[in-house]
């Protein structure tokens, strides 16, 4: 395999025998005659493709498409029929929930198995296990069975053995949409110094959203076949005309699909014209406060003459609320307690999304010169007004406030992940990624012929 690639996945093909009967499956197995009694189902079908070290490979696909197969035996879980997948650096992987856990055995004996599964050392272990028991953040549970563990604790548990050891190849499968979503935002977090670091990343998602945010390419799965290579927003794009297709139209857009190079993204096709015709329904919904909706991740800079408190999200009667409703207008506030005095102050805010992906922010003031001097004793208060036309999800806000230290500027605090809100979801409404546009219907024309 050449030096620079991670992965190489050559012509792999992997056929399951199916029985009707677990009756059918002893007759098999004992006729004299060797008969057969199942029928062949190909999961997968020579597929191949490549993966260069520090590259980030999404794959995509409906469900059954062989995702998960294809994963399990680039682990090594199952065996090709045909075909070999070679790889070039250590392998961790985070597949199906509790993949590679004896559910006898407490969540610190897991961690020393999957630890030995990996080549590592038991003291090697026992180096890192302080950072996975932070990373895993189950209580007391790490020295309980794991078959006493919910969902989340598997995966978290599993995603912290699985980026403790450094992996230089990280396989990912839908696993993470069990978590929860502040622990999705470690994971992310995680996921992305992996990256910055030089690892390789597979990733499985449904989410096209993190797939676009997070990978340098993607891979489109059906049938167990590869119809489609290329940049990520060009195999999202296809994927979802693919999902959303009709049944009569599914044939004919997968056949297109087969056919694509990325350099006719522009070109029309008729096949892939889809019209929504979804209309929003009065939405009945309104703010309210979660008080479990908590950031995990909340960490703030070394200050310098300044600290930042009390950040809350209010709506404009003055109520503090964390789950908010679309197109509805709020306040976004937080005090800062000056301790020192300082000079040219300013302040400032930011809204990411989970993955860590920055959507905007702004500065007060907006335009001109800065506060020129704040003395010490002063607490200001700093509001931003926003209509909300974020889509439903998850999101957090940052806060910070600059100023002149040494002649420099310089963040005098600075609160990351601040608070986290929630857009809530609405009846009927139909809208994808993750900012609203307020699109609306405006014309549907039938034309006869071509344009």
């Amino acid at each position: 395999m050449e030096d620079n690639l991670a992965l190489k996945v050559s012509g792999v093909t992997k056929t399951f025998r199916l029985f009707g009967s677990h009756t059918e499956r002893v007759k098999e197995s004992l006729h004299p005659f060797r008969k057969k009694y199942h029928r062949p189902f190909n999961a997968l079908t020579n597929v191949s493709f490549c993966v260069k070290k520090g590259e980030t490979v999404g794959i995509v696909g409906r469900n059954g498409c062989g995702k998960s197969t294809l994963l399990q035996i680039i682990c090594g879980i199952l065996q090709p029929t045909s075909g070999n997948v070679s790889t070039n650096g250590r392998v961790s992987a985070i597949l199906e929930l509790g993949a590679g856990f004896n559910p006898e055995f407490t969540g610190r004996e897991n961690v020393f198995i999957n630890g030995a599964i990996l080549g590592f050392k038991s003291r090697e272990i026992e180096s890192r296990l302080d950072r996975i028991v932070f990373f895993a953040d189950i209580g007391d549970f790490f020295d309980q069975p794991v078959k006493t563990y919910s969902s989340g604790m598997y995966v978290r548990l599993a995603f912290a053995v699985a980026v403790s050891v450094d992996p230089e190849i990280l396989i990912v499968d839908e696993a993470l949409a069990v978590g929860d979503e502040m622990f999705q935002r470690k994971c992310f977090a995680r996921i992305r110094d992996i990256k910055v670091n030089g690892g390789t990343i597979l990733f499985v998602s449904h989410s096209a959203g993190t797939v676009v945010e997070l990978c340098d390419r993607a891979v489109l799965l059906d049938r167990g076949e590869i119809i489609l290579e290329g940049s990520p927003r060009f195999v999202v794009g296809r994927y979802h005309q693919l999902i959303n297709a009709t049944p009569g139209e599914s044939e004919l857009i997968r056949s297109e699909i087969r056919g694509l190079k990325e350099n006719k993204a522009s070109q029309k096709s008729a096949a892939f014209e889809s019209l929504s015709r979804s209309v929003e329904m009065v939405q009945d919904v309104k703010p309210f406060f979660d008080q479990t909706l908590v950031p995990k991740t909340t960490f703030s800079y070394r200050t310098y003459g300044a600290r930042i408190f009390e950040p809350a999200v209010e709506t404009l009667s003055g109520e503090v609320v964390n789950n908010l409703v679309r197109k509805q207008e709020y306040i976004y506030r937080y005090r800062v307690e000056f301790f020192e005095t300082v000079y040219s102050v300013r302040f400032g805010m930011l809204i990411k999304t989970p993955s860590g992906l920055e959507l905007g922010g702004a500065g007060w003031p907006s335009a001109g010169e800065p506060e020129p001097l704040v003395e010490a004793g002063v607490t200001i208060s700093v509001q931003w007004k926003f209509r909300c036309l974020l889509l439903p999800g998850l999101y957090f806000l940052n806060a910070g406030v600059l100023g002149m230290v040494g002649g420099k500027e310089t963040y005098l605090d600075r609160m990351i992940d601040a608070i986290a809100i929630r857009v809530q979801q609405e009846r009927g409404m139909f809208a994808t990624a993750m900012v609203d546009f307020e699109i609306e219907p405006h014309e549907l024309r039938i034309l006869k012929g071509s344009e």
